[in-house]
């Protein structure tokens, strides 16, 4: 590896990792944000989107200049093409943070509206999957990075339950169908926030394998249904 082409790819994680921080601050934020109805601390999330969206297409140019100039082979060109893969999951990421602070500022007008026990374990799960999968990313562990794709079916499970929750809540509170389809709408963009982090994993165990590990965790495809 050349002194030049090493430099970049330097400079090009260092610009990843302060996304990724920028990007897990807007998650927790913005799950304490649903849970509490805090609508100032929502409009924060929304904006901080801004500036992800500016970062992201920063380490894409960074990323293909990299592949343009130096034409890297074997673990330069894995690199390269991970940090340009968890570049775009962050990015997805932090739109839907920015989602989930949506729901929020919808449901500070319904104060008393209970937000579910679950959706909120769901929250945690969350933001720790995204904390682990970087984790791994950093310290090129794929072991660690393996811990996380057996979250993912965890959580899952935890949206199913929520569905059920809100669908009975509904069912026997008509006047909460609006607060109930925020939680709903909430507790999807959790799910995919829980497959992005997934994807990370999954991005780690192959630039430091070489191993194709997506799909390959997921043994069930099965839709669930709503009890």
């Amino acid at each position: 590896m050349s002194k030049h082409l090493a430099r970049d790819l330097v400079n090009v994680e260092r610009q990843l990792l302060r996304m990724s921080a920028l990007v897990e601050d807007m998650i927790r934020k913005a799950c304490r944000a649903l849970k509490e109805k805090n609508g100032e601390l929502a409009r924060e999330v929304i904006t901080s989107d801004d500036e992800v969206d500016e970062r992201e297409v920063q380490i894409e140019e960074e990323c293909l200049k990299i592949l343009a100039l130096h034409q890297p082979v074997a673990g330069d060109l894995r690199s390269t093409a991970t940090m340009l893969k968890v570049n775009n999951d962050l990015e997805r990421i932090a739109d839907l943070a920015a989602n989930i602070a949506e729901r929020a500022l919808r449901l500070e007008r319904f104060f008393d509206f209970e937000i579910s026990r679950t959706l909120d374990a769901m929250s945690e799960r969350a933001l720790k999957m995204v904390g682990q999968a970087l984790d791994a990313l950093v310290e090129l562990d794929p072991d660690r990075a393996s811990k996380v794709l057996l979250e993912d079916n965890e959580i899952d499970d935890e949206n199913v339950q929520v569905i059920n929750e809100l669908y009975h809540t509904m069912r026997k509170h008509p006047e909460q169908i609006e607060p109930a389809l925020h939680c709903f709408s909430a507790a999807r963009h959790i799910e995919r926030i829980a497959d992005h982090a997934t994807n990370i994993a999954e991005d780690v165990i192959y630039l430091v394998r070489g191993d194709i590990a997506r799909h390959r965790h997921n043994t069930d495809l099965s839709t669930p249904e709503i009890l």
